[in-house]
């Protein structure tokens, strides 16, 4: 027994943790449970937690202090895909693993559909090491750009980003579906975007919708790894992760 984060209760609790692995038939549209483990947190993860959380600073009405421009003098460039994966993650890439290896040969895997948690480029590292794709959601905040499509002024580095993207303003050209349902006015875009905290370029699906009688808004962030994945069916594989829900229903009342 630990405490863990309840979104429920918006608060940690005392609980138990499990992670859950499924095989998800597109075709039948059911998850079938492969290996589930309870999640232990070992005291230095504990400890680790604390320290950040004490590591974190006071919010201040001071501005904030700007740094220098141009690149901090003895920096040197580092390989992005190259992470140290948390024990979470490697807790779960054991897991991915042994799934594998249970369907070798049976079954051929392309992608791993995660929640929002994690969304984020070292979960996406740990996918890759694993040969598979990633399906998750970015916060709705997260900072994305547009690929620097300017020609090469001759001089300096190459820019890796261009403009950033507003999702209030998205180019219709991204376009790719309106459906309505009563005054519920849904826009799909797609585009490949970068984000300063990927060593990737990223296939982005944004979800926005429109209440047309009250005008408010509202927007979702998908992605994936996979560059060629139709919008269409990276929305249909995040929607289906949530057959797994249905698992944990079913194992509750047994």
């Amino acid at each position: 027994l630990d405490r863990y984060f309840s979104s429920l209760y918006e608060k940690a609790v005392p609980g138990l943790a499990f992670f859950a692995l499924s095989l998800i038939s597109v075709g039948e549209r059911r998850s079938y449970p492969m290996q589930v483990e309870q999640r232990v947190r070992s005291e230095a993860e504990k400890a680790s937690a604390r320290a950040k959380a004490k590591a974190k600073p006071a919010k201040s009405d001071a501005p904030p202090v700007k740094r220098p421009p141009g690149r901090p003098k003895g920096s040197q460039n580092k390989d992005k895909t190259q992470v140290e994966l948390t024990p979470e993650l490697t807790f779960i890439q054991t897991m991915i693993r042994a799934v594998l290896g249970r369907v070798k040969g049976v079954l051929s895997l392309t992608y791993l559909v995660l929640d929002g948690h994690f969304g984020n480029h070292a979960a996406l590292q740990m996918t890759r090491q694993c040969d598979l794709h990633l399906i998750s959601k970015l916060r709705h905040d997260a900072k994305l750009y547009f690929p620097d499509e300017a020609p090469y002024s001759g001089h300096g580095p190459r820019r890796r980003s261009g403009d950033k993207l507003n999702l209030k303003d998205i180019p219709v050209r991204y376009l790719k579906q309106i459906p309505r349902e009563g005054d519920i006015e849904t826009r799909l875009y797609q585009m490949r975007l970068l984000h300063h905290d990927f060593a990737q370029a990223l296939n982005v699906v944004v979800i926005r919708k429109t209440n047309l009688k009250t005008h408010a808004q509202a927007h979702v962030l998908l992605f994936s790894s996979d560059l060629e994945l139709p919008f269409d069916l990276l929305i249909d594989y995040y929607q289906l992760r949530f057959q797994i829900e249905f698992n944990f229903r079913d194992a509750e009342q047994f």
